[in-house]
């Protein structure tokens, strides 16, 4: 921008905007003298004080502007793609593009990433509980524990990171448990609840004692990532030791049933329940079809009995969701226990051996990998279709239409990571987009961390958990809502310091922590503490009560956290 021009635009703006204006003044220079040693200490939200005729200019130049994490950046096309008498129209397309990216977890998480997981814990014949705090942590915590990585890189925001999975665990255990239990009533299992949370206590409690000290060395880095793999020894171990029991016990005869089965794990997986379409899809007698007629139906995301009979709304959202189900269909393998012939479909199996590998590659980091050349003449993506297309031709020759071949399970394990990277691609898109929100209404970053960032991260976790509850698995899905989150916090916190401390430097400055941090540390505590004392008051029959409560307890800790943001509520010191 002409020194001129900038002096002029300095003598008719407030006061304001002179140290914004100043701010950009300065990046201006730096950049004609080619110096890289650009200035972070601006906030991206100053952008409000400016004039509507410099705010891409300044979103263009500010660092902490910079959301490139994604594949939209959605505060340059805020302030510059748009004029800025289109800004309210830019409010509401963002507004429906998030819904829609709701939609697209949903659809995700029902249709695609619960029956590969479900498919994944017959294959390995694991119980409920195994398959809660080792598969779907994993495909809930991505976001967050990458989100925490990224958080770790700076010291400035590792104190915020741990603050953000701390209100996205008393999120996750109040609302999303609460839901379960709202959704579908059930008896938890007792012994793993109490396992679950006792470890989860023990994760706050370390997290608290760092927060305390305010830093982070070596040996208690490696604590939380040997804690985890002891929750998850103590569960497998557990798990095996109950099957030992019953084995042993039902070999008896007795005249009364064993207490021990009533409070019991889940001994594999649960008797199959009906999918979305129900008995639409067990024909009563085999018909042969061509591999181009399996093509066009696999394809179709839409049952023409159920379109006849439903109602105009149901019709307008399937109408809605049909961009993102095709894609979906086109890239994500499903192996369905509950569908004939665990949904097998040669063409399009076949097909997906070249879209899966392509979708991984282009959901990793904004799809970078993707384009990189190997050796500068090949890219990667284009090696990643011809390795997929011998595998496809391979299997299409060497399989029958009518008989899933005996590998068949194998694909359930690529349609759950293909679920999974698309999962966390939403997520991350839903992350930005919310930040992006917090930038317009000028949030704080800890109320960004604590409201839009938390929900954000945690929207997997609730659509999935509440999808496999509405589905027969409430059990699953609450081990989840501890497991996974123990995942965050250990492997988040864990492998973040571990990773920022390097071979010559064991120990991690955190930054001073104001009184919200504590406030989310002890809603967390407090969350956990009332689940650790209600449920075996219940005799661990959660009933809808239970869930209520759980909802009015997130209610008042997030009325507490906006309160002391504000300053409403502070310090007597201060």
């Amino acid at each position: 921008m002409p020194m001129d021009v900038t002096k002029w635009h300095m003598s008719t703006i407030s006061e304001s905007q002179e140290a914004v204006l100043s701010h950009l003044l300065l990046q201006s220079e730096i950049l004609d003298q080619h110096d890289n040693s650009i200035t972070e200490d601006v906030d991206c939200r100053d952008v409000g004080k400016l004039n509507a005729s410099l705010r891409c200019a300044f979103v263009r130049t500010t660092p902490d502007c910079n959301d490139t994490d994604g594949y939209i950046s959605y505060l340059e096309g805020a302030f510059c793609t748009f004029a800025p008498p289109l800004f309210p129209l830019v409010i509401i397309l963002y507004v429906l593009w998030l819904l829609y990216l709701f939609i697209i977890l949903a659809v995700t998480a029902e249709k695609f990433f619960c029956p590969n997981l479900s498919a994944i814990s017959r294959s390995l014949r694991l119980s409920h509980n195994v398959a809660g705090v080792t598969f779907l942590a994993f495909g809930n915590g991505a976001p967050d524990v990458f989100s925490a990585l990224a958080a770790f890189s700076d010291s400035r925001t590792a104190g915020l990171a741990i603050g953000a999975l701390f209100g996205a665990g008393v999120f996750v255990t109040t609302v999303v448990a609460g839901g379960i239990a709202l959704v579908k009533p059930f008896t938890a299992a007792s012994r793993p609840f109490l396992r679950d949370i006792v470890f989860y206590i023990a994760a706050v409690f370390l997290t608290f004692y760092v927060l305390y000290q305010g830093t982070v060395n070596l040996p208690e880095a490696l604590v939380y990532l040997l804690l985890y793999l002891t929750y998850v020894l103590v569960v497998v171990l557990s798990t095996w030791i109950y099957r030992r029991m019953r084995h042993s016990v039902l070999s008896v005869p007795s005249l009364q049933e064993p207490e021990l089965l009533t409070e019991s794990e889940d001994d594999g997986v649960a008797t199959p329940h009906g999918s979305e379409y129900g008995d639409e899809y067990q024909l009563l007698s085999p018909i042969q079809c061509s591999a181009w007629q399996i093509f066009v139906n696999a394809l179709n995301p839409i049952d023409s009995r159920k379109w006849r009979v439903k109602h105009w709304h149901w019709r307008l959202f399937k109408i809605i969701k049909v961009p993102v189900e095709m894609l979906l269909l086109f890239s994500v393998p499903v192996v369905d226990p509950d569908k004939e012939d665990r949904n097998w479909q040669r063409p399009l199996n076949c097909l997906q051996l070249i879209t899966s590998p392509l979708l991984c590659i282009f959901a990793i980091n904004s799809g970078i990998y993707g384009l990189y050349s190997i050796e500068g003449v090949m890219p990667v993506w284009a090696v990643v279709t011809i390795l997929g297309a011998l595998l496809a031709l391979l299997v299409f020759f060497t399989t029958k239409n009518e008989e899933p071949p005996k590998y068949h399970f194998i694909f359930s394990f690529v349609g759950f990571l293909a679920s999974a990277l698309w999962i966390s691609a939403a997520a991350r898109e839903v992350v930005n987009l919310l930040r992006t929100f917090g930038v317009i209404f000028r949030l704080s970053n800890t109320v960004l961390g604590l409201t839009l960032l938390a929900w954000g991260n945690s929207i997997g976790d609730f659509v999935s958990d509440l999808t496999l509850a509405r589905q027969g698995y409430p059990r699953m899905a609450f081990s989840a809502c501890f497991g996974g989150i123990i995942f965050n916090v250990l492997i988040g916190v864990g492998l973040g310091c571990l990773l920022q401390m390097g071979p010559n430097k064991t120990v991690l400055q955190l930054e001073p922590q104001g009184l919200l941090v504590w406030i989310l540390a002890g809603g967390l505590g407090i969350s956990l503490i009332f689940s650790l004392i209600s449920v075996p008051a219940q005799c661990f029959h959660l009933r809808r009560s239970y869930g209520f409560a759980l909802l009015v307890l997130y209610a008042i800790f997030l009325t507490v956290a906006l309160l002391t943001e504000f300053g409403i509520i502070r310090l007597a010191s201060s």
